[in-house]
């Protein structure tokens, strides 16, 4: 199996997510970690949505995506659920409606 290391903490597996960089040892994408910290969840409460991951791995990821900003906000579009997708009372709470 082939793993490329891209940080200390972030990688990728061809075999895992179609390569996209995940955390070493997971199949936590970078791109969840960003999804949750652009919510305003602060990098130490990500661990309570992510308690197998350590504070230690949550900062490796966001530094990794500061250094790829293009490419993880590629995944996070492309993995994007549409809008007329969500349901309407979830629209609410997003403050979509």
């Amino acid at each position: 199996m082939f793993a490329e290391t891209s940080s200390r903490y972030v990688t990728r597996n061809p075999e895992i997510l179609s390569g996209e960089p995940i955390i070493t040892g997971t199949r936590t994408s970078v791109r969840a970690i960003v999804g949750l910290w652009r919510l305003g969840i602060m990098p130490e409460e990500i661990l309570n949505h992510l308690p197998h991951l350590t504070l230690a791995q949550v900062f490796d990821a966001l530094s990794f995506y500061l250094d790829h900003q293009v490419e993880i906000n590629e995944y996070i579009e492309r993995n994007r659920v549409p809008d007329e997708l969500i349901h309407p009372s979830v629209k609410v709470m997003l403050g979509k409606s």
